[in-house]
């Protein structure tokens, strides 16, 4: 049987045992139910999932809210929404007492002097045009002017279909601003026209985010491992779907039989009680779903199944550095 140590080199093993301790048990938190913009594709809305819990008001709940997360394991709060910058005080309660991660749409500026060290996750939906279609603006020109050179945030640009063979210009501009940029790709949950994927588009998309990350290596926080898994749905002769998914909430997980999961992982909602089926949306097909963090946790779950050689340990041991490098557990 293969083990670790008989598969890696001393390089590989050191990166290993930096990753091998670290222990990430995360949870995702709707922070509000509003947002500063309406996204087409937003799985948030499009699922209706703004509706389907109150917001709690009382910040002391919040704040109560979090300290048993804490008690209950979580070292990693993922802060989505709705925009959580609309309430900094609800993200507060978690940056006290939790390593915190906020994802934005970058239009609301997230202070330093009050949270000096807070990962900022900046959504991108492409170039302008297809921001403007998307999303109603131009999001990067003011995103880009409140974050320029900040080591503690970076781009999550999302490619959609019409972005294969455009992404360089992008890329470019992110690493003019001193940004760092993770890749990932749209899941057009509302089946807007001209934004769906088909085979071919997927295999140019791969293709070119190896290039990115082989021409941007300081700007892309990527390996191709994960190009791999994301573009083709699949892991080790393995498919992704419901069956597989590995950000399922604990309490809701009646599968039979059950996967490798993510430990104690919930998403939890604004009223602090109710929880969502998953990482994204229950009324999203998970046979079409591009979700990057779902994809990556796919991979970190299932370990034991990347020791059936060198290669595939390394592959490994490349997607756990990159999630550990977004959620800055370890140095870019």
């Amino acid at each position: 049987m293969n083990t670790v140590s008989s598969l890696l080199d001393a390089e590989w093993h050191d990166r290993y045992r930096k990753i091998s301790s670290l222990n990430i048990r995360s949870s995702i938190y709707d922070v509000t139910n509003q947002c500063n913009l309406r996204c087409k594709g937003c799985f948030f809305f499009s699922s209706n999932e703004h509706e389907a819990a109150s917001e709690e008001m009382d910040l002391g709940k919040w704040y109560e809210f979090v300290h048993r997360e804490k008690e209950r394991g979580v070292n990693l709060a993922i802060l989505i929404g709705g925009e959580p910058t609309l309430y900094l005080d609800r993200v507060e309660a978690f940056y006290h007492s939790l390593p915190t991660y906020c994802a934005t749409n970058g239009q609301i500026k997230v202070r330093r002097d009050r949270f000096p060290d807070m990962m900022v996750g900046i959504s991108l939906w492409g170039d302008e045009e297809d921001e403007k279609a998307l999303r109603g603006k131009d999001t990067f020109a003011i995103s880009s002017k409140h974050y320029e050179g900040d080591p503690y945030a970076y781009y999550l640009y999302t490619i959609t279909p019409k972005q294969v063979g455009r992404t360089e210009r992008i890329i470019r501009k992110i690493s003019d601003i001193g940004l760092k940029v993770h890749l990932q790709l749209l899941t057009n949950d509302e089946q807007v026209g001209g934004f769906s994927w088909t085979a071919e588009k997927l295999r140019d998309v791969r293709t070119e985010m190896d290039e990115m990350l082989d021409r941007y290596p300081r700007t892309v926080i990527s390996c191709k491992y994960y190009h791999e898994v994301i573009t083709t749905g699949k892991m080790l002769g393995r498919t992704f779907g419901w069956s597989e998914c590995p950000s399922v909430t604990e309490q809701l997980d009646d599968r039979k039989p059950q996967p490798k999961r993510l430990i104690r992982f919930v998403r939890w909602a604004s009223d602090l009680q109710t929880s969502h089926r998953c990482c994204t949306s229950a009324t999203r097909d998970c046979s079409t779903c591009k979700d990057g963090a779902a994809h990556l946790s796919w991979v970190m779950v299932n370990k034991r199944d990347h020791l059936n050689s060198a290669k595939d340990l390394q592959n490994w041991i490349e997607v756990y550095e990159m999630f550990a490098k977004l959620y800055r557990f370890i140095p870019w």
